[in-house]
């Protein structure tokens, strides 16, 4: 597997370029492009630059409307809806988180329901702005369908992601971030980009039977994480995501890798305001004891007891604004920013 070291800001660069070029408003670009970023910073590529291409494809196509403009569909007391208008996902997001933390404010808690957005990154990024905002921020999305209903042997249930982030005195955010898969399904499209064969357990291909190729992982099943209680949480993910929100839902929702047709996912955005329950000093204490206390506990061999969210934390740290993308994905980008007219990325 080959990999390149490039400048973080300059990827962001040249991200927001290309997307730009496609029509997307300068600051939402921007935002964009440094979702993914951050993404490949965490460690995460399978939510990183990898998907530039794909957003693009989709701009091209037009499902993907570059301009987002959500519209406030219903407003009533601390819940919103809004409609994403097919805009730009992390877009559509943003606005969402800003009218939870405002509504939040205001009452304490705030629950904003979105319909027909896209694809928004990970859904970390927005739990943690959430977080740094002084709110419980919780996010539930849908997806294209990944994985079989327990007991079947035919995609119709997404991997349907949610994140949980809080903040705490000392350590940073702590946050959860799951797919109900047992790993999602962009680290097999990574795995595939970089030429590796997944672990077993994984996927099995479309007659049931287990395979550590990514191409016939993708073209079969996921399995769920936890067996039947991955597949129950996805499937309630997706009522409160989907057929709550008003959008898509099950197999009529399409992936962000699908260049020609309307995505139609759903989120839930829902925020807490600690200062409503607690005063947010005393909120940071008990949670710094929480966290001392866990990471008291005896590690096994060279391991370190970690808390949700303190891999990204550390891996931020240690990227020092350098971020590794595998030379396929550099490629792509290269192209696109080529076709684009932008300056290309030139590796260290």
């Amino acid at each position: 597997m080959t990999t390149v070291n490039l400048e973080a800001d300059a990827v962001t660069g040249c991200g927001t370029e290309v997307l730009k070029a496609h029509g997307v408003p300068d600051a939402d670009a921007r935002l964009v492009a440094e979702s993914l970023v951050t993404a490949d910073l965490w460690g995460h590529p399978s939510h990183g630059m990898l998907r530039l291409p794909w957003y693009v494809a989709r701009l091209r196509s037009g499902v993907m409307n570059p301009v987002s403009e959500p519209e406030v569909v219903s407003s009533f007391g601390a819940v919103t809806v809004l409609d994403g208008r097919d805009g730009v996902g992390q877009i559509v997001t943003a606005r969402a988180v800003d009218a939870a933390a405002a509504g939040a404010a205001q009452h304490g808690v705030a629950v904003v329901a979105v319909r027909n957005s896209n694809h928004f990154g990970t859904a970390a990024y927005w739990t943690r702005v959430l977080a740094e905002r002084g709110c419980v921020g919780i996010l539930t999305t849908n997806g294209s369908p990944a994985m079989a209903p327990w007991g079947g042997l035919r995609k119709m249930v997404g991997a349907n992601p949610w994140s949980i982030a809080v903040p705490s005195g000392s350590h940073g955010a702590v946050v959860l971030d799951i797919a109900n898969t047992g790993v999602a399904r962009g680290k097999i499209y990574a795995a595939k980009e970089r030429g590796q064969q997944i672990p077993q357990g994984w996927a099995i291909d479309a007659a049931g039977l287990p395979t550590t190729d990514p191409q016939t992982a993708l073209d079969g099943l996921i399995l769920p994480m936890a067996g039947h209680k991955g597949y129950a949480i996805s499937f309630m993910m997706d009522v409160l995501s989907g057929v709550l929100t008003g959008s898509s839902y099950g197999t009529d929702v399409v992936g962000p890798y699908v260049p020609d047709q309307r995505s139609g996912c759903g989120h839930l955005v829902l925020a807490i305001d600690i200062g409503a329950i607690l005063p947010p000093d005393e909120f940071g204490r008990r949670m710094d004891h929480y966290i001392d206390t866990i990471k008291s506990c005896p590690a096994a061999g060279d391991s370190d007891v970690l808390v949700p969210g303190e891999l990204e934390n550390r891996a931020i740290e240690r990227a020092a604004g350098t971020v590794t993308l595998p030379a396929a994905t550099l490629a792509e980008v290269n192209a696109l920013a080529d076709a684009a007219g932008v300056a290309p990325l030139a590796s260290e």
